[in-house]
């Protein structure tokens, strides 16, 4: 048995003071008494003339003397040791996403995860180092490699929850690279293991010890929200959500659609478990404004039973064709609802007051500012080399991304293509074995399409998915539905927003009323990164009033079961593990039994007395 408090036997030096009070002649009253017949005991008590008197046995003064002494032995907070491993250095990650406030631990997993990591901290040896990492869509270095208690503790008790998701794969990362080097190195990882895919670190021998928390999962969330403009009344929008139930019974709830906090429609759900119920509301709108979605559920995790987006009324789009005379192009865009249709040979100077510029198999003199959809032509800073490819077979599209939103491929028949290396820039959304052959992406703020084949050339225009891809095209080209789409971000990610003059500095108020300053690095972009917090922001700069929504919207968060294992590819998996202190305290127990004497000697006090 160790001490971790030993000066508290400094205390023992009051043990000859309880001795010394029974050693003490007692004073006594002179009273005049006819015979001291019936007195005898009284008088041996009182026949010392000395003040110290011989100290006679007494339970109360050993019952005394055993309190004093557990006491002490409290105040030293014995404790036994245990056979732990030294480690050169521990790195605690501590899961702080939105799953992570469920509340099936008392009070939320979150904050049971801090106080097992302060575990920890308290069983370091002497010499051993530990790190504190929080991870959650982005990693924080809490507390670098320190030997001292007093700092981790600290840095642990400042690390806060978030409603973003869970990012691991950073974190480790960030592991894998600070112990390397380091002898017997030990990763802490306290989650309730919703992970991701971690394939990339199958092979990479780390070892991490997975410290999971969590009981259940009973929680009902909000996964999808999305807002477009109703195909029957162009006044009224369709607000698409859906609502996902991931407990192991079924649930009932209220859905309620709000449009600036004023409850426009309502409706009772019932979700069997497991299953996920998509629903529709169409609402009016005459002004820009934010439609909301919530359930009154009272389930483990309220951040994801609500989430909001901005609606902007739609305005019309000027798009530029500069074509040789592609009718299919043209027919298409002129039958869209909401465009102003201009046609050109070449490009001309229309072209800056555009909101879109369609350019088709025509190279421009000078590339075009606005958002463009380039067909069959790249400009000269795109790709390292072009070169061609005879009769490509498209294998693969991503039917998920909103320019290819149902677009059926299988038919489209192409005679040749350019072909091109994918740029850092872009993503491929349609390829062949050789070469994608349809790309996405922003380049200087600017948002770009290139379609790598000359589509007169090939079946497509002939297939009922050209004039639905030609709709999505302008629709994720406007600069409206880019504003529209700026101003809902999930949780943990940054808000950028473009202003057309300079400004100096912003203000951003929070969901909780809190304001923070912001600064803008070139005057004409403000970038914000504190959104960790799902709600309504409002950012004033200058004559600027700009809201924008932030949300949960993760079906991984929302799916609160923690799981008993994390995968690492394939093969490898590391499972759950249970906290064993390799010092343990038994100061709590000899408190109590001093209590407990403490009161069998007031019992045997009393009744002697009584």
């Amino acid at each position: 048995m160790s001490f971790l408090s030993p000066a508290a036997f400094w205390f023992a030096a009051t043990i000859p003071v309880v001795v010394v009070f029974y050693l003490l002649k007692r004073k006594r009253v002179v009273k005049l008494v006819a015979s001291t017949l019936l007195w005898q005991k009284f008088i041996s008590d009182t026949q010392a003339n000395a003040p110290f008197q011989k100290l006679r046995h007494n339970w109360l003064l050993l019952l005394q003397l055993l309190l004093l002494i557990l006491a002490i032995l409290a105040l030293a907070r014995p404790y036994f040791s245990g056979h732990a491993t030294t480690s050169g250095l521990r790195v605690v990650i501590l899961d702080a996403s939105a799953s992570m406030q469920s509340k099936d631990e008392e009070p939320t997993r979150f904050e049971k995860a801090r106080a097992e990591a302060l575990k920890i901290v308290d069983s370091l040896q002497d010499g051993e180092g530990m790190l504190i990492l929080q991870s959650a869509a982005n990693t924080e270095v809490k507390q670098s490699e320190t030997t001292s208690k007093t700092q981790l503790r600290r840095a642990l008790r400042e690390c806060q929850p978030t409603d973003s998701p869970t990012r691991l794969t950073e974190a480790l990362k960030l592991a894998q690279t600070l112990i390397r080097n380091k002898k017997d190195p030990e990763i802490h990882l306290f989650s309730d293991g919703a992970a991701g895919d971690l394939s990339e670190f199958e092979n990479k021998g780390l070892n991490v010890i997975y410290h999971r928390v969590g009981k259940s999962s009973e929680n009902l969330g909000i996964t999808t929200l999305d807002i477009r403009e109703s195909p029957e009344n162009r006044q009224e929008r369709a607000i698409y959500t859906s609502v996902a139930n991931y407990s192991s019974k079924e649930q009932q709830t209220d859905l309620e659609l709000l449009f600036d906090n004023q409850v426009v429609n309502a409706r009772s759900l019932t979700i069997p478990p497991g299953e996920t119920s998509p629903q529709v509301f169409v609402a009016s709108q005459l002004r820009d404004g934010i439609f909301t979605v919530r359930i009154n559920a009272k389930d483990d995790l309220a951040a994801d039973n609500q989430a909001s987006m901005v609606s902007l009324l739609p305005q019309p789009v000027k798009v530029l064709l500069v074509s040789k005379g592609n009718r299919f192009l043209e027919k298409a865009l002129k039958s869209l609802p909401n465009v102003d249709l201009t046609v050109a040979m070449q490009l001309t100077d229309a072209a800056e007051s555009s909101d879109v510029v369609v350019l088709d198999d025509v190279m421009p003199a000078v590339w075009p500012k606005p958002n463009v959809l380039a067909i069959h032509i790249a400009a000269t800073n795109w790709f390292e080399g072009v070169g061609k490819v005879e009769s490509p077979a498209i294998v693969d599209w991503k039917s998920t991304h909103p320019l290819l939103r149902y677009i059926n491929l299988d038919n489209v028949q192409i005679a040749e293509a350019m072909a091109v290396k994918t740029p850092s820039w872009a993503l491929p959304l349609v390829e062949s074995q050789q070469t994608p052959l349809l790309m996405a992406g922003e380049l200087a703020h600017q948002k770009i399409i290139w379609i790598g084949f000359d589509t007169l050339q090939s079946t497509w225009p002939l297939r009922f998915s050209f004039p639905m891809f030609t709709a999505n095209a302008v629709d994720w080209l406007n600069p409206a539905s880019t504003r529209s789409d700026q101003l809902m971000i999930h949780a943990g990610e940054p808000f950028r927003f473009g202003f057309a003059r300079p400004i100096g500095t912003a203000e951003v108020e929070l969901p909780d009323g809190t304001k923070k300053t912001v600064k803008s690095e070139n005057g004409l972009e403000v970038v914000f990164g504190d959104t960790g917090k799902q709600g309504i922001y409002h950012l004033h700069a200058g004559t600027n009033e700009v809201e924008f929504c932030v949300n949960v919207l993760d079906a991984a968060e929302s799916n609160t079961k923690p799981r008993e294992e994390i995968q690492f590819g394939k093969f490898n998996k590391v499972s759950t593990t249970e906290l064993k202190r390799a010092n343990v305290e038994s100061w709590r127990w000899i408190a109590a039994l001093a209590l407990a004497v403490l009161m069998f000697e007031w019992w045997y006090y009393h009744r002697r007395t009584a």
